[in-house]
């Protein structure tokens, strides 16, 4: 009997120190701004599109580094996407997707959070709302685009940054790729031993925060996704209110947007072509 309380007393202590380990790495389980490095591997330039770099400060005085591609029509673009990319690398990375914006005729408006890229201060959740904010207010007070002409865009983590945002203020419409429904509901999916609510240091509530949106909402994910289950993707949809789309994408996490193809291009203009007729 002595030994099996000692055994007991063990394995309750081993448990709880993996449990404190979780909660002070999660930091370095969330956020990957060094992969491979914060070094801007290239521009928009490579692409052959120009472009404007882009200084935000924050509420909390912290400055941030974006770019603003501006679409290449004669007439000004109607819309404006406000991009929030994944939790690794920086905007370099993301020159597929500024493309594929910029051929659907959309201006486009990309930054890196704090601690990301160029951008200076240290990454916090909260800090990531602030930088979000400081976006909006470039492109809604600096350069006088109105709520109504701008979508916001969110992939990964960068979608429940953006969904945040939306329930914040009134855009023309959120897109919200590949994202997942909260750290928790994760956390319970790849630790289901852990107490994951007690434990948890991060909220990012993209399904909460979703319920409050009041423009279109367009929610793509694909059911081979590698590292955010398509169920989660499938939680967003259902919590999200009318009027909204899903587009099924093809493909893994990184990748799938290429992957799809034209059935992802479509998909997009498709739903822009739906915030117009709301609008």
């Amino acid at each position: 009997m002595e030994w099996l309380l000692k055994a007991s007393s063990i394995g309750a202590i081993a448990y709880a120190a993996f449990c404190a380990m979780v909660y002070f790495m999660q930091p370095g389980m969330i956020f990957y701004p060094n992969m491979p490095d914060r070094t801007l591997v290239t521009t928009p330039r490579s692409i052959g599109l120009n472009y404007q770099d882009v200084e935000l400060i924050t509420e909390d005085d912290i400055k941030l580094h974006g770019w603003f591609i501006a679409a290449s029509s004669a007439e000004p673009a109607q819309h404006t996407v406000l991009f929030f990319h994944g939790n690794a690398g920086n905007i370099s990375h993301r020159l597929d997707s500024i493309n594929i914006f910029h051929r659907l005729g959309l201006n486009v408006f990309i930054i890196d959070y704090r601690g990301y890229g160029k951008s200076t201060g240290k990454i916090t959740e909260g800090g990531m709302y602030l930088d979000a904010s400081a976006a909006w207010f470039y492109l809604t007070e600096q350069k006088g685009i109105q709520p109504d002409n701008i979508i916001i865009f969110g992939r990964s983590l960068g979608g429940s940054i953006a969904a945040w945002l939306a329930a914040q203020y009134t855009p023309a419409g959120l897109i919200i790729e590949s994202s997942f429904s909260s750290v928790e509901s994760m956390g319970k999916r790849f630790y289901p031993f852990l107490p994951v609510k007690l434990i948890s240091r991060f909220n990012f509530n993209t399904k909460e925060y979703t319920q409050s949106v009041q423009c279109p909402i367009l929610v793509a994910h694909s059911s081979s996704d590698d590292i955010i289950p398509f169920a989660e993707g499938q939680e967003i949809f259902n919590a999200a209110p009318e009027p909204k789309h899903f587009l099924q994408m093809q493909g893994g996490h990184n990748g799938g947007f290429l992957v799809s193809g034209k059935d992802y291009i479509n998909g997009l203009q498709s739903f822009i072509s739906t915030i117009n007729n709301y609008q």
